[in-house]
């Protein structure tokens, strides 16, 4: 057996309802990575040791009963703007400092009843926006590791975990995922219940998935979604079963390879690459196709930008008027900026947003996922960044589901990955696309001082 950092969540589950790996064993083991990583890497805000091994022997009882389920023992760790009750959700701001729920976020007791142990609350920049957290890229300390999901993401990467929770209201669980080397699952808005998640922007969060395969993010997917009547925006929409379809791809898939705009605003290297990938997949049997974007692709971030901002303000108005000064310079700026957009500035844009996505569901027909770019370039040597998230920020603004998978290694050493995009609550469809160029580009990076 590979230490047990080293498995997916698949094999996770497997070797501990075969009662070949304790989940007490396990999560002792992680918890051991924590303390020898996290000094360094300063991906987790709470970890508590009594808790997690508490949960982890309610597993093994569990376990030593017979008692199977999906996400038997797999710790999980939490970006920090998720409801746990009991436990600190400061989502990494003053405000919030001292703030313990009294109740779990609908996504945290799902994971628990579906057998998952809450290893800790990840690092998040303030609010989810735009202020850089503290942790730091473990391929190269000196780059951003990404964001808002940041802290969520280097525990992933680093085998501090098994999975991790994320959101995205930009682009902020696929662009950490790609800059540090793993997969992450942005489903359709509205298909994971956001109730008990501390909300950026209410039309556009999204709950993401931060794991190391696409078949762990099938699993992860099946056991988070659903309709919640505690979340406005929850999708009453038929959960299918996302691992079966995902398993029934088996011929090579048709893909439009979009270069509008993600090649034009992408370095040389990130577009020979990604050509390179897309040359790849065509040898292998994938049909090519390369697609148009619609002229509602123009002012998607525009749109994107103006609805988050505004609901921002909406949401902080009242602690902002009392504690401007505690927030972080560009959350401060984003609120402000919402302050002054106008009602019909504020309509316009959602309706923009509509438009957007009716033309993205049409330039999917034909294909079986759209194909470019996960972001720009490798992560920026900058740690007063989280990168750019212009390569998300459209799928998010239209509601459409997006997974990245790692694809290789930039000239530098950083990772670099691809976006898929698919059509809405077709998830299953877009993760077995996914998971066929997955296996057919064989790529899985671990960073070497952290192995």
């Amino acid at each position: 057996m590979l230490n047990p950092h080293g498995l997916s969540i698949s094999d996770t589950v497997r070797e501990i309802e075969s009662k070949n790996l304790s989940p007490v064993a396990l999560a002792e083991s992680l918890l051991d990575r924590i303390d020898k990583f996290d000094p360094e890497l300063k991906a987790w805000v709470t970890v508590d040791r009594e808790d997690v091994l508490g949960a982890a022997r309610e597993r093994e009882i569990d376990q030593e009963r017979g008692i199977l389920k999906p996400l038997m023992g797999v710790p999980v760790g939490l970006k920090d703007i998720f409801y746990t009750a009991g436990m600190r959700t400061s989502a990494c701001s003053k405000i919030f400092a001292d703030f313990v729920p009294d109740y779990d976020a609908t996504s945290v007791k799902k994971l628990k009843d579906a057998g998952a142990v809450i290893i800790g609350k990840a690092v998040t920049t303030e609010f989810a926006s735009s202020d850089p957290s503290p942790a730091l890229n473990p391929w190269n300390l000196d780059h951003t590791p990404g964001g808002s999901s940041s802290g969520s993401s280097v525990a992933v990467a680093t085998g501090m975990c098994g999975a991790a929770l994320g959101s995205q209201t930009g682009g902020s669980t696929c662009r950490p995922a790609a800059y540090n080397g793993i997969v992450g699952l942005k489903p359709t808005y509205g298909r994971i219940s956001r109730h008990g998640v501390v909300p950026l922007s209410w039309s556009l969060d999204t709950v993401g998935i931060l794991v190391r395969s696409v078949e762990d993010s099938a699993l992860m997917l099946q056991v988070l979604s659903g309709h919640d009547e505690l979340d406005p925006g929850s999708a009453d929409e038929h959960v299918p079963d996302f691992i079966e379809q995902m398993a029934s791809r088996s011929s090579p898939p048709v893909i439009g390879l979009i270069k509008d705009f993600f090649f034009d605003n992408s370095t040389k290297e990130v577009v020979d690459h990604t050509e390179s990938i897309s040359h790849k997949l065509a040898l292998s049997g994938a049909d090519i196709k390369e697609v148009g974007l619609p002229d509602s692709f123009g002012s998607s971030h525009a749109c994107q930008r103006i609805v988050s901002n505004v609901e921002a303000a909406s949401f902080h108005r009242e602690w902002y008027r009392q504690r401007a000064d505690e927030y972080g310079p560009k959350i401060r700026a984003n609120i402000e900026m919402g302050m002054l957009v106008s009602g019909i500035d504020y309509l316009q844009a959602q309706r923009l947003r509509r438009q957007l996505r009716l033309d993205l569901i049409k330039i999917l027909d034909g294909v079986d996922a759209l194909l470019m770019p996960t972001t720009p370039t490798p992560a920026p040597r900058d740690l007063n960044t989280t990168g750019e998230a212009v390569f998300q920020a459209p799928w998010t603004s239209s509601g459409l589901p997006t997974i990245t998978i790692p694809s290789g290694l930039a000239s530098n050493g950083l990772p670099l990955g691809v976006q898929l995009a698919g059509l809405p609550f077709r998830e299953g469809q877009l993760l077995g696309v996914a998971r066929w160029c997955e296996r057919v580009l064989d790529v899985s990076l671990w960073p070497d001082n952290y192995s």
